[in-house]
């Protein structure tokens, strides 16, 4: 309650600017206020021309991306203003049944992590946690020394991804496995699950942030969820934002492959803090913009964060504490983190110079949702113009590279 009349104070309801456009195929582009959406004051109000600039640009751009096939939520915006919002398809694309929507909340897959990264960071600054601490010292039994909070944050712990191990470990598949049960196997199985030692090189693993959500459990004395929903949800008004667990298994939006045929619930599904955040593009820019305003937490804690910390191998992309980035050569630096897990495909794309942000959301596994940091060259000189690829969430990414197969 102390979080939310803070923000309370510094927040203003303001209009929602929504681009005009011309309703695609698959659906219309809708268009909605939402009086309910709060934010701070714009940083300098666009003027009518440059509104009608990135708008059409946006519109242009995600025109021509997605002419077809495309199942999800777009938003692009500007200096805290929605400049372009895009609703294509339906929540049972076969059936053609439930239209996506504004309150369409989707798995957000990695992009998960980037709110338990921050989470651990609100500890921190509140002297619950030290991210310089083992982590032995949270979770009984850890058995490896040398493995920080800050070495699981900054995927530098030289865990493997228990996605892979857990996949090999002869675990019954028809039993949800848990973050406890995570834990437990990594106790156990010290040989199998850590390969480099901790700090040695970057390697992406889900581990290192499903043993963060336990982090944040015991520092907090609160679930995961409460958590989340407290510090981040309830402040910042993001109403259709959600922790999954297996009881929201009903209105949980489903997932699909590229045939349509959905995505049956597996085991993995229950584990937490990597993936199961549920969210929606307008509730995403809530938190953009809450974390540029600098209400939510102090500038010396968002620096940490941004701070690229692995540098063994040359290369553009690279890892903070919870976001990916990319280091441009003119020194302009890009904020981003994506999404994959089943049919979930997520992008969330910072330019925190120009104030602006893309966030781009589906469930039919439409890949072209990582072509999104195309439009980056629209607010700044990010050179993303130049790049060919489809920037695919298993890909090697050199310094902030990662070999794993699924759930980014």
């Amino acid at each position: 309650m102390i979080l939310l009349k803070t923000i309370g104070c510094y927040l203003l309801a303001i209009p929602i600017l929504v681009c005009c456009g011309q309703p695609s195929k698959q659906a219309p582009i809708v268009q909605v206020k939402d009086t309910t959406l709060h934010y701070f004051p714009a940083i300098q109000p666009l003027s009518k021309t440059e509104f009608h600039h990135y708008a059409a640009a946006s519109k242009h751009f995600y025109d021509s991306l997605f002419s077809r096939g495309f199942n999800g939520s777009v938003l692009v915006a500007k200096n805290n203003e929605i400049v372009y919002e895009r609703y294509s398809g339906f929540s049972s694309p076969r059936q053609k049944k439930d239209s996506i929507s504004v309150h369409t909340a989707f798995q957000l897959a990695s992009i998960s992590k980037t709110f338990t990264g921050m989470g651990i960071l609100k500890l921190w600054e509140e002297g619950k946690l030290d991210i310089h601490d083992e982590v032995s010292k949270y979770l009984s039994g850890f058995p490896f020394a040398g493995i920080t909070i800050k070495t699981l944050l900054s995927q530098r712990s030289g865990l493997y991804n228990y996605v892979h191990f857990m996949d090999q470990s002869g675990w019954n598949k028809r039993k949800f496995l848990t973050n406890e049960d995570v834990l437990q196997y990594v106790v156990s199985h010290r040989a199998q699950v850590q390969g480099a030692q901790p700090g040695r090189h970057f390697e992406y693993s889900n581990t290192n942030y499903a043993l963060l959500a336990l982090i944040i459990e015991k520092a907090s004395g609160e679930s995961y969820s409460e958590f989340i929903n407290k510090t981040f949800f309830l402040p910042l008004q993001m109403q259709d934002s959600y922790v999954f667990n297996l009881t929201d298994t009903a209105k949980a939006m489903k997932s699909f492959k590229r045939s349509g045929r959905p995505y049956r619930l597996e085991y993995l599904d229950a584990v937490y803090g990597d993936k199961n955040i549920y969210s929606t593009v307008r509730d995403l820019l809530k938190w953009d913009v809450a974390l540029r305003s600098g209400v939510l937490f102090k500038q010396s804690t968002l620096d940490s964060a941004y701070c690229p910390y692995s540098f063994e191998k040359p290369g553009k992309r690279n890892y903070g504490l919870g976001w990916r980035m990319l280091l441009i050569p003119n020194g302009k630096k890009l904020i981003y983190h994506n999404g994959w897990w089943h049919g979930n495909r997520t992008v969330l794309l910072r330019m925190i110079d120009e104030g602006a942000t893309i966030i781009a959301l589906c469930n039919n596994d439409n890949t072209r949702v990582y072509a999104s940091k195309k439009l980056c060259d629209l607010f700044g000189n990010y050179q993303q113009g130049r790049e060919k690829f489809e920037d695919l969430e298993n890909e090697s990414e050199g310094s902030g590279g990662e070999n794993s197969q699924e759930k980014k």
